[in-house]
């Protein structure tokens, strides 16, 4: 049965289709096997039912991993590059549902994928001995199993739409990981050959970013803030509209686009080293790559990173990354960055709620303490710093409150909600249950957001606020687009008067015939628009 299983079982991508009825397909490599192990020799048969076992076992596992990579990232499992994933998947089911559950899931894991890799190549030497002891029904019955594989592939006989009745799909599969591979290689190359393609590796530091000289800039990554949560969540429309209106009492311009993420559901450092580098940076591959360009100093990299960018004009460049734990010397090395702030270095002495270490009202607290107000005006050279706000990271829940920013000090404040929000299992009771939640946690973050911009005193701050991908497909349902919105948010009208060419639309919310950009065209629209080549 488990060779059977191994032979049949559809794969993700190429159709998938979770059904029983996959069972019922005549697999052309399971006619190839059984006459290979009829010819040979018992020994022979034995060491090559151990070969092909293992091969067998090891599409069975690519084929699972397939589906849970289709199911949350949108796209198949990458035997290059996404083992390294394993790392992050643990700490993220550590931080979401306890570490030891995760324990638990690590070890269920191990077994499962060890037992199908060990357990499929004696399972087809059994296959080989029953075929020995049963030769003469064994060679009848491998005819029939033929003529009917090459009538049913004449006639295109299917089980169900999307699965033939003469299957190939182990051979499909092999195929499809094969080329894979190939082609990671072949990117490899291509990907090479265009990170030292940089317009602005070479402009000099006075022509980069005069139109923003004396404002502190801050990058606001939302955490899967994608675009069904603007076009589905009515809690985020609530936040959008009331945000939007509240920013422009106080005085605020705001311009909104989209922007189409590299990655989806996950995996968020592909879409902040997009949007950083001006390149594409869909795969691990990819980033690994780009940041392996990075001398330890970071002076020799070839790609000029925003951050970079800001730093070469002047200003102090600041990394706010509320779940990291350990030390990140890429972001020195190669993002440029003068100071990384983490969870150990935030000062946060409150609860943490679900994946996220402490909320975004505290993070963004973090942030004027500790660079906005740390000098008078005046007495500081600009900032520019990038913020990653965790608080609607999966499985969102449970879910922080605002209060009153004099209130918030290191967070003990916090200590007051903890065990009062909705706890995680409850949320995860139904799809829809989910669903609400996630909207209720991006409402939130954006909310702190809007709170925090009519909070400062910082008359030169301007905002730029963007979703790094889409929620996983559970939220965001079948065939989901990768665009994610995008916000410039100022004080001073000419900041948002030098992005009038973009055609970006007024308000927080984007609409549905808003420009839609690839978010590695961002930077270098960005350069332009704010550098002396435009004018300023």
């Amino acid at each position: 049965m488990l060779v059977w299983v191994t032979l049949t079982a559809p794969s993700p991508t190429l159709g998938w289709s979770p059904t029983p009825l996959s069972l019922l397909r005549i697999p052309a490599e399971g006619i190839v096997v059984v006459s290979v192990l009829l010819l040979l020799r018992p020994a022979a048969a034995a060491w090559f039912a151990v070969a092909i076992g293992l091969v067998l076992g090891v599409l069975l596992v690519v084929r699972i991993l397939d589906a849970a990579f289709l199911d949350t990232l949108y796209r198949p499992f990458n035997p290059l590059t996404d083992w390294r994933y394993a790392g992050s998947a643990t700490q993220l089911l550590g931080d979401s549902a306890g570490l030891v559950t995760a324990a638990l899931a690590v070890a269920g894991t191990g077994l499962l994928v060890l037992g199908l890799v060990a357990l499929t190549p004696l399972a087809l030497r059994r296959v080989a001995r029953l075929l020995r002891r049963h030769r003469g029904v064994a060679w009848p019955a491998l005819v029939v199993a033929t003529v009917l594989w090459v009538a049913s592939a004449s006639l295109g006989v299917h089980v169900t739409p999307d699965l033939a009745l003469a299957s190939s799909s182990t051979a499909a599969l092999t195929v499809h990981e094969v080329t894979t591979v190939r082609d990671g290689v072949r990117d490899r190359e291509a990907f090479a050959a265009q990170i030292p393609v940089d317009a602005f590796r070479t402009t000099p530091p006075g022509d980069l970013l005069t139109a923003l000289r004396g404002k502190d800039v801050v990058i606001v990554f939302v955490e899967s803030y994608g675009k069904v949560a603007v076009a589905g969540s009515p809690d985020v429309a609530r936040a959008l509209r009331a945000g939007t209106s509240a920013l422009g009492t106080s005085g605020y311009a705001v311009r909104s686009a989209w922007l189409t993420s590299p990655t989806f559901g996950g995996v968020s450092w592909l879409a902040h080293s997009t949007l950083q580098s001006g390149l594409w940076v869909s795969s691990q591959q990819r980033y690994d790559q780009l940041l392996d360009t990075a001398a330890p100093d970071g002076a020799t990299s070839p790609r000029l990173t925003l951050a970079r960018t800001f730093s070469r004009a002047g200003w102090r460049t600041v990394d706010v990354i509320p779940a990291n734990r350990r030390d990140w010397p890429e972001g020195k090395a190669f993002y440029g960055y003068d100071e990384v702030y983490d969870s150990r270095t935030l000062g946060y002495r409150g609860p943490g709620f679900g994946y996220a270490p402490m909320p975004d009202q505290f993070t963004l607290s973090a942030l004027d303490r500790l660079e906005l107000e740390r000098h008078p005006t005046g007495g500081r050279p600009p900032v520019m710093a990038e913020v990653d706000l965790v608080s609607s990271h999966v499985p969102w829940a449970p879910l922080p409150r605002l209060v009153g920013w004099p209130q918030i000090g290191d967070g003990s404040v916090y200590l007051a909600q903890a065990g009062t929000a909705t706890p995680r299992d409850t949320v995860w009771a139904t799809t829809q249950g989910v669903r609400t939640a996630y909207g209720q946690t991006v409402a939130y973050s954006l909310d702190s957001v809007v709170s925090f911009l009519r909070a400062t005193h910082d008359d030169n701050l301007v905002v730029l606020m963007l979703g790094d991908h889409q929620p996983i497909s559970l939220v965001s349902g079948d065939h989901a687009s990768h665009d994610v919105p995008v916000s410039l948010i100022a004080r001073d009208p000419a900041v948002v008067d030098r992005i009038s060419g973009w055609h970006w639309q007024d308000g927080l919310r984007p609409g549905p015939d808003a420009p839609v950009w690839p978010m590695d065209h961002f930077r270098d629209r960005f350069l332009t628009a704010f550098g002396r080549s435009a004018g300023g």
